[in-house]
């Protein structure tokens, strides 16, 4: 009922009894504001095509129901066009279906724990292409089973000579298995084996297709929603595919940095324009490179905030940042996962509708235009605390500490509500100097 109490949300991702140092959750449903199943349903004309514009002031207003977040994601996410139909999207989501299930059974083939309902945490090859007959692998996959059971052996050992591709691969499956057994591990969803493995069958089948960048840390807690929001393996898979399209230049690594660097040499350079004192103080303590930021940055917020908040913080920072161009880029063929939200330099204003910080972008004709949304809302979580930081911190351990005291402490909207103000803030400064 419009108006009517607003309903927490914890009760749909249910916490393990006896974890007591779970951040408390902030965001509860509002009726008249947050997007509901029926207003969701409402949106969408006879033959499918979605009202874009009203979904996104919805979402900025209230967020999303639980209930129907998952479907919502696929189209913030860009996974389909909201002018496509029930029927086209329905083809779309079948071929992706198949793909996904062609990619799986190629790894399967190089490494057949995948998709068995399983998964690893010791290495099972060496840097030279070698197997690791370990029997610690062999009895956690098949407990109860003789350690040295031959058959096993075989299933484990990969099969004929493998290229470098599959290497690199392999070297990468027991990492997966282990960030998958510290990812949400307060959420009744991963007593069951079987959502653990399809957390590392999804990561797995990722890191095989996508060369460059494959397996980093951090990834699982960005996947591990998709999993929980949407049924079908599948449809999980693509939706962390798309998200993957925006942060994969977090992961990518070169010799001598990370791909995060990036973003915070961009959150330096917007901290010293809208708050140069607080700037300063980190550059006198030796933080000028602001990795103190880097975890906020490397999986948006994962950890800053209770599970349902920051699933709450991301669909408002992505109906913000909504491009509605971007399906089409994604879809191009050939575009391999590269085009980014905010790469929109010189890019002539859609008549469609799309996101509040999309809007503002589009207005700039510099490479300012390219800086996402999680830059400015860092930034506004630092200068929230810009007074605490310069007179309490004095080193960079104190700026650690002052940063993870605000677990659960952090208020999804305002965040987002602080990042726009300071994104205006910035560009009309930065126009100045």
């Amino acid at each position: 009922m419009w108006g009517g109490p607003a309903e927490p949300a914890d009760s749909y991702y249910a916490v393990r009894p006896g974890c007591t140092d779970v951040p408390r959750t902030r965001f509860k449903i509002k009726p008249g504001k947050t997007l509901s199943a029926r207003k969701w349903q409402a949106a969408f004309s006879l033959d499918g095509h979605l009202d874009i514009g009203k979904t996104l002031h919805r979402i900025q207003r209230g967020g999303i129901h639980p209930s129907i977040r998952g479907e919502v994601w696929e189209f913030l996410l860009a996974c389909y066009d909201p002018e496509s139909t029930f029927d086209e999207r329905d083809q779309i989501r079948q071929h992706r279906r198949v793909q996904y299930a062609r990619w799986k059974n190629e790894c399967r083939e190089i490494f057949p724990v995948i998709g068995s309902g399983r998964y690893i945490t010791a290495p099972v090859i060496t840097e030279d292409g070698q197997p690791i007959q370990d029997p610690f692998v062999l009895s956690e996959i098949n407990p109860g089973m003789n350690g040295n059971n031959t058959e096993m052996m075989k299933e484990l050992t990969p099969r004929g000579p493998l290229d470098k591709k599959a290497i690199q691969w392999l070297l990468t499956l027991h990492q997966i298995g282990l960030d998958v057994m510290r990812t949400d591990r307060t959420l009744v969803f991963y007593e069951k084996q079987e959502n653990l493995s399809k957390l590392w069958d999804i990561l797995s089948v990722y890191a095989w297709i996508d060369t460059d960048v494959g397996y980093g840390q951090g990834m699982s807690d960005l996947c591990s929603p998709m999993i929980i929001l949407l049924e079908d393996e599948a449809d999980a898979f693509w939706c962390f595919e798309r998200l993957m399209h925006r942060l994969r230049g977090n992961f990518r690594c070169t010799g001598n940095s990370v791909g995060v660097e990036k973003q915070l040499s961009y959150l330096a350079a917007v901290t010293q324009v809208i708050d140069p004192k607080l700037h300063h103080h980190f550059e006198t303590l030796g933080g000028g490179d602001y990795l103190f930021a880097f975890r906020m940055l490397m999986v948006l917020f994962r950890r800053e905030f209770s599970f349902c908040d920051s699933l709450y913080l991301w669909e408002m920072m992505w109906a913000l940042e909504y491009d509605p161009d971007l399906f089409s880029l994604y879809e191009e063929p050939g575009s391999n996962i590269t085009k980014a939200v905010g790469s929109n330099k010189g890019k002539p204003k859609s008549r469609r509708p799309c996101g509040k910080y999309e809007r503002e972008n589009m207005k700039i004709k510099s490479s300012d235009a390219s800086l996402p949304i999680s830059v400015f809302l860092v930034a506004s979580v630092l200068k929230d605390k810009s007074s605490k930081l310069l007179h309490e911190a004095r080193g960079l351990d104190d700026v650690v500490k002052i940063l993870n005291d605000m677990t659960g402490n952090l208020d999804a909207k305002k965040a987002c509500i602080g990042a726009m103000k300071l994104h205006k803030k910035y560009l009309k400064k930065a126009k100045k100097t």
